[in-house]
């Protein structure tokens, strides 16, 4: 099945099972031996893929079930990260369903020691995706530019002077783990990047310290483009795919603003096959900055809601998909939900019945849309 055909997709994320979330504490605290653990992922990833398969869905992941968040490809397989105290610069979150403001769940962390390569969690999950999964399969990893986040000054200058050096170590992390994906088969690598919020939120700007718009946005494409031909001077034919949010932490989200700024260059000069774009609540903007896509690019629409249970309407969904047709043609569209349902571990505020039907209504929707 060729790639430009798959009308039905999701980020990559599911939410993961009570007994698996205990275990994982437990096994934290020294009491479950890892092998239980693996076995314990190891189900929950088969149950993943089960219910993927029977939803509808055309494209698999393992559900992340064996990640604390979506940030464990630098978080859990690099080293040279210590723990920190809560920085101001850290996103600040906030929930529609109930006003609430959320602190982060996931560990604060800074550069402390030189990065170094630890055995990559990816490639764990493509060798068992590589056996299991029921048709193709992807990888998602958070882009590098994320690291940026983990610089500190006072803490990680004394390593690397500037972000821009630690981003490029880790870049080269990333190199090294892309071609051992690709040796293990992968044929399909999905980027999930949130650097971009800098360029279309000026509160995500101030928070971050970033100045230089026009120059942050360079680093950042470079920055991916260099895995992207990476991961196609390896493979011919290679899928790759990446992945823009607001943030997607138990049901909040944590930055705002269309596409609009960064559509132009974004959407032409980052060398990816798909864009999975956040389009559920106005906070996304409009489709108006999709003209800017070039023919030989998917938009995959993130349409339905992966941060609350209330299930959308067919018909809703087509008369959306039609309002972006009016700027990029059909047969370059394809539907998904917004984000993962777990980006982290304790997941969005569903019920596996819930992610169930959402995931239904993605596959019906694409097979009533496209055929």
């Amino acid at each position: 099945m060729s790639t430009t055909t798959i009308r039905a997709e999701h980020v990559g994320s599911l939410l993961r099972p009570a007994e698996l979330l205990a275990s994982r504490a437990e096994h934290q605290r020294g009491i479950v031996a890892s092998e239980h653990l693996r076995e314990l992922e190891d189900s929950a990833a088969a149950a993943a893929l089960k219910l993927q398969h029977e939803a509808g869905m055309q494209v698999f992941t393992d559900g992340e079930v064996r990640r604390d968040d979506f940030m464990a490809s630098v978080v859990e397989t690099v080293g040279g990260l210590v723990p920190v105290p809560e920085s101001s610069t850290r996103p600040r979150w906030h929930r529609d369903t109930d006003d609430a403001e959320l602190e982060g769940d996931v560990a604060s962390v800074a550069i402390g020691a030189p990065l170094h390569r630890r055995a990559p969690l990816s490639l764990a999950e493509a060798r068992w995706l590589s056996t299991n999964a029921p048709g193709p399969y992807k990888i998602t990893m958070a882009s590098p530019t994320m690291v940026a986040g983990f610089w500190r000054r006072g803490v990680s200058d004394g390593v690397y002077p500037t972000r821009q050096e630690a981003v490029a170590a880790l870049s080269d992390i990333y190199r090294q783990d892309i071609a051992g994906l690709i040796d293990t088969g992968v044929t399909w690598l999905q980027l999930d990047s949130l650097a971009y919020w800098s360029n279309i939120d000026p509160d995500a700007a101030r928070m971050r310290r970033v100045t230089d718009l026009d120059g942050h946005l360079s680093h950042i494409i470079d920055t991916d483009n260099s895995l992207i031909r990476t991961a196609r001077a390896h493979r011919a034919g290679m899928t790759v795919a990446m992945h823009f949010c607001r943030g997607n932490m138990r049901s909040a989200w944590s930055a705002k603003g269309g596409y609009e700024p960064i559509a132009e260059r974004v959407f032409n000069e980052v060398e990816v096959d798909r864009f999975l774009l956040e389009y559920d609540t106005e906070r996304s903007g409009g489709f108006e900055p999709l003209r800017f896509v070039p023919p030989s690019k998917t938009v995959v629409l993130g349409l339905v809601s992966s941060k609350v249970a209330q299930l959308e309407s067919v018909d809703t969904l087509r008369r959306r998909i039609d309002e972006a047709s009016q700027y990029l043609p059909l047969e370059q569209l394809a539907l998904s939900p917004q984000c993962g349902f777990a980006s982290t571990s304790q997941g969005n505020l569903l019920t596996v019945d819930d992610q169930r039907r959402k995931l239904e209504l993605v596959a019906e929707t694409a097979r009533l849309v496209w055929g």
